[in-house]
């Protein structure tokens, strides 16, 4: 049996401005997985989520056919489609195997915590698939066939989620020029793709200060990043100049972040944080779109009383926000606080994969 898994991922800084190709962001893996499970079969092959009934499937002219639906599938449809693509480039004949996926991005009742969950299915599903097929990739292939597969589901998104997910730690990342990659798709083979540099992409390993602590908190409502996203493009064009001070701002202000990273300056990497919520809050509400809902706001401002600064993580609206500390002696009374406002700390801890 092959065993892959991708971690779960929050990003700390840089949201939405990343989406703009030039923009960056700092994300951050968490120890928490999507794991695949990938048994060989011979006649028929299965896909199962979590403790569901598997949905069957067969091949015709070397696609999978589904004996059933499932509206959870398309991102592991997806990888699988551009994994067994490059397989056949590679000369690999395509077999039937039972896939079955185990998630820890969720509460107990199946709301997700935010925590990446879509891109961490294709990471692991890919992964799991390469070793299936004897191919071995990468963290730059891997990545790439990884975003390859989440851009034919969604055109709009930054791929720094994925990004995490590969590379694992902390991260600087600035995404690659989507049109400039779908354009060269259409042109070349997916290896001839895949052995190119992407226009634009930028994926930096980032140390964090000694004395540094993330503290995650869980607000209980989910949000839909998709949706969020879709909001804020659809207004920006209409607010073009103000949309455009956002992203000169957040620019700015993340790259002044990933230099405090690199000079270990504790202070100057919370001055940004707390820049970078005031940033996303303002353009929210010139937009007209919620980022920091009241639970969201509740959390940050109980992370100020206590030393920290924090902000919503991702595309806000509701899931996690992250504050970070200048070590740990407040963390105890942040967290109690934390509670008492109906916010859950998530005890994650970095996920390193050197480490």
């Amino acid at each position: 049996m092959i065993v892959a898994k991708a971690p779960g991922k929050l990003f700390i800084a840089g949201e939405y401005a990343v989406v703009e190709s030039g923009n960056p962001a700092i994300l951050v893996a968490v120890n928490q997985f999507i794991t695949i499970l990938l048994e060989n079969s011979i006649e028929k092959g299965s896909i199962s989520i979590y403790n569901d009934k598997p949905i069957l499937w067969t091949r015709e002219n070397e696609r999978l056919i589904l004996e059933g639906q499932d509206a959870r599938l398309k991102y592991i449809l997806s990888a699988i489609n551009i994994a067994e693509k490059y397989a056949r480039e590679l000369g690999r004949n395509l077999s039937y195997y039972h896939l079955r996926v185990n998630s820890d991005l969720e509460a107990q009742n199946g709301i997700k915590y935010g925590l990446g969950s879509s891109a961490a299915v294709i990471v692991a599903t890919i992964s799991a698939l390469c070793e299936h097929y004897d191919i071995e990739v990468t963290e730059d292939r891997l990545f790439k066939l990884s975003a390859l597969a989440n851009l034919s589901i969604n055109n709009s998104g930054s791929c720094g989620d994925i990004a995490a997910c590969v590379y694992g730690g902390w991260i600087a990342y600035t995404a690659f020029d989507r049109n400039w990659v779908l354009d060269k798709q259409n042109d070349i083979t997916l290896s001839g793709l895949l052995s190119l540099e992407w226009s634009g992409l930028s994926i930096e390993s980032l140390m964090p200060p000694e004395e540094l602590n993330l503290a995650i908190g869980w607000t209980g409502l989910p949000s839909s990043t998709t949706n969020l996203v879709d909001k804020v493009n659809n207004r920006r064009l209409k607010n073009s100049f103000i949309y455009n001070g956002f992203l000169r701002d957040s620019r700015e202000c993340v790259t002044h972040m990933i230099n405090a990273f690199k000079d270990n300056n504790i202070d100057r990497l919370q001055k940004q944080i707390q820049k970078n919520r005031e940033l996303l809050v303002k353009m929210g509400n010139d937009l007209g779109v919620e980022i920091e809902t009241p639970k969201l706001k509740k959390l940050c401002d109980i992370a100020l009383k206590h030393g920290g600064k924090a902000k919503s993580s991702g595309a806000g609206g509701g899931d996690c926000g992250v504050a970070i500390l200048n070590g740990s002696h407040n963390l105890s009374s942040l967290i109690e606080e934390w509670n008492k406002s109906g916010i859950t700390y998530l005890p994650l801890k970095v996920y390193d994969k050197e480490g």
